[in-house]
């Protein structure tokens, strides 16, 4: 029997961490006959998408088909795809990332069955055929009558950890200052001054700064230039010049700090080799958790007005000329009265696994933090261990490959 899986994805971390694992186990499990089963990949909309997920799915030798975002709201709603592509009359739909009501309209038009992973929440049990859940909770809050549904497979993105190695070799620290303007602008340069002050009592050590894929490493360069950035004087730090060697970009500080960037994305290699790293809140320390790298997730607030990386209508506001600074500075200063856990890992375990530091620190506040936990190693072990037991064992994706085997069986006989 011919057969195709479509699988539903979205966002760069999906695509990475939830795409990659599961195709690669679906080859492993149910073969590499091209013409018995096709792995298709529709790419639905993300708040964080960056356009590139399709290119970054074209590595995947296991994938046959790959449908780029844009080309998205005519499938959903017509069912045509950009290239005409034909369907077998069975098959299974998958949902790793997006909206999961997609997934199940997706496959009531093919007339296929729907297999959801469902990381934090399960939406439409009764549509659905199957659940690979991340964690018992998940099973817990679902209606009686359909937990037969739901297995529990653990965490896709568990796999990254297994796949990149988390036991660090290097003197290495990495510094991951976020994505978005408002969050460069303070943080890069921030991070900067921190990593000069941790070189001056460890000068062996090595520093690197991996890029979003919506970063370029000229971007970098002018929030590293004082003259571009008066956040650097604020922070004590000096400027950084970019500079493309045979290995790659170098950004260099007036103090003669070296951070090498690293543009391959996702560069879960390269940070799985780093002992502790420099992070800002948001998806970054949901990949090192992953990974079980160390880290300290860093909010400095001396700048309020500039703390504008917000969604929504607070997102909106913050944009209004003339008024935008203090209307910043005021969601801002009502925000960190009420902020708890930022982190995902803490959000995941529901304690402070990993130090929050938030408010008026300095980067020589934060570099005395970091050296203390790289002079005592047995405290970045112990974080280590927390950050690996909060994320789950290796394994999820060939859990949910066998779940997918079993939805196929039918059709296969």
């Amino acid at each position: 029997m011919r057969m195709d899986i479509l699988i539903l994805s979205n966002g760069p971390g999906e695509v990475a961490t939830w795409v990659r694992p599961v195709v690669k186990a679906l080859r492993q499990q149910l073969g590499d006959n091209r013409d018995r089963l096709r792995l298709s990949l529709v790419l639905a909309p993300c708040s964080n998408g960056t356009g590139q997920e399709a290119a970054a799915a074209a590595r995947y030798p296991e994938l046959d088909r790959i449908q780029a975002v844009e080309h998205f709201w005519p499938f959903l709603l017509w069912g045509k795809t950009a290239d005409n592509w034909d369907w077998r009359s069975q098959g299974l739909v998958i949902f790793l990332g997006g909206d999961q009501f997609f997934a199940l309209w997706i496959a009531r038009r093919l007339g296929y069955r729907c297999l959801i992973y469902a990381e934090w929440e399960a939406r439409w049990t009764g549509w659905a055929d199957a659940f690979a859940v991340m964690t018992p909770q998940v099973i817990e809050k679902a209606p009686q009558k359909d937990r037969h549904k739901f297995q529990l497979v653990g965490d896709l993105m568990a796999e990254v950890s297994a796949q990149a190695g988390s036991e660090s070799t290097r003197s290495r620290v990495g510094l991951l200052p976020g994505s978005k303007a408002a969050k460069l602008q303070i943080g890069l340069p921030f991070m900067l001054a921190a990593a000069e002050a941790i070189a001056a009592q460890q000068p062996e050590m090595e520093f690197i700064l991996p890029l979003a894929p919506t970063v370029q490493p000229q971007q970098i360069a002018r929030y590293a230039d004082a003259d571009q950035n008066p956040v650097i004087a604020m922070f004590r730090g000096s400027s950084a010049r970019l500079e493309e060697q045979p290995t790659g970009w170098v950004l260099t500080t007036e103090k003669g700090l070296t951070v090498r960037l690293i543009t391959e994305f996702p560069a879960y290699v390269e940070l799985a080799q780093c002992q502790i790293c420099l992070t800002t809140i948001g998806a970054n320390t949901a990949e090192l958790g992953a990974l079980a790298v160390p880290m300290l997730v860093l909010l400095p607030t001396q700048k309020r007005d500039a703390m504008k990386a917000w969604d929504g209508l607070p997102g909106l506001l913050v944009k209004v000329p003339l008024l935008g600074n203090a209307i910043a500075s005021l969601i801002n200063t009502l925000a960190l009265r009420k902020v708890g856990l930022l982190a995902w890992p803490n959000i995941w375990a529901k304690r402070a696994i990993v130090p929050e530091l938030i408010g008026e620190y300095y980067p020589e506040d934060i570099a005395a933090i970091a050296l203390d936990y790289l002079q005592n190693p047995e405290k970045l072990s112990a974080m280590q261990a927390e950050l690996r037991a909060v994320r789950g064992e290796a394994g999820a994706a060939q859990k949910l490959a066998a779940i997918a085997a079993q939805l196929l069986t039918p059709a296969a006989q």
